[in-house]
């Protein structure tokens, strides 16, 4: 018989962040990069989204720009040591539902897999954290141990999609009963390629997405974590809107 699957996004759909946004302070609070990078650039980005006056998509996507930037010419050693002490004190702080969800899928045997845009090596620390089958991040490319600025990003649904159906193949997944959680747009593939696809806490890009599309609409579970209290939602759920 053929395997059941469930792919997992990360940022925003199991970690209550992004660890990519986790890192960067990481590196700012030990003075490996200018502090100036944050406080001139992604501190702007942040704080328009914290006020809820940018997208939450396009917030992520501009951060990665200016996080990318600040990461080159470091050295291997210092991202692993800086990676390690973010998912020592970070990586428990994740949605309960998702983090059952995880458990639950373990214990039925099926094949759990981390498909994320967040860096490889913070993917994988995490994946390890919570004993899933295997992973994928945005793989950073290194020469000589020094990053080169060079990324393959795994934060699109284009490159998500291309992952699925490599895992598919190695771990002979059968679609049909397979199982997907994400937050962003960038999710939209993997939660169109399963049976049952769940939506966490969506941004309004991916609801737009989900209501567009007759397979999404009728397949999709939104789940709403807030406090402690988890809603399961309709997707005709209210889309705001700002002129």
């Amino acid at each position: 018989m053929k395997n059941i699957a469930a792919f997992f996004d990360i940022d925003g759909t199991l970690y209550r962040d992004s660890l990519m946004v986790e890192h960067f302070k990481k590196l700012i609070r030990y003075e490996i990069i200018d502090p100036s990078l944050w406080y001139s650039h992604a501190q702007k980005t942040f704080l328009e989204w914290d006020k809820r006056q940018a997208d939450y998509d396009k917030y992520l996507l501009e951060l990665a720009d200016i996080y990318v930037s600040s990461l080159k010419g470091i050295d291997l050693d210092t991202i692993d040591f800086t990676s390690n002490q973010v998912i020592n004190l970070k990586s428990e702080r994740v949605y309960r539902y998702t983090r059952s969800r995880i458990k639950y899928h373990i214990e039925k045997g099926h094949t759990v897999i981390f498909i994320s845009g967040s860096p490889d090596f913070l993917v994988s620390k995490m994946a390890r954290k919570y004993g899933v089958t295997d992973y994928i991040g945005s793989k950073y490319i290194f020469e000589n141990n020094i990053f080169t600025g060079k990324v393959i990003p795994m934060w699109d649904s284009e490159n998500k999609d291309r992952a699925i159906k490599q895992f598919i193949e190695k771990y002979d997944i059968d679609l049909t009963k397979s199982y997907a959680y994400g937050d962003t747009n960038g999710d939209v593939s993997m939660l169109k390629s399963v049976a049952n696809p769940v939506a966490i806490n969506p941004s309004n890009e991916l609801l737009k997405a989900i209501k567009s599309d007759p397979y999404l609409y009728e397949k999709t579970k939104i789940i709403i974590e807030r406090k402690d209290v988890i809603y399961n939602v309709k997707p005709d759920v209210d889309v705001l809107s700002e002129s």
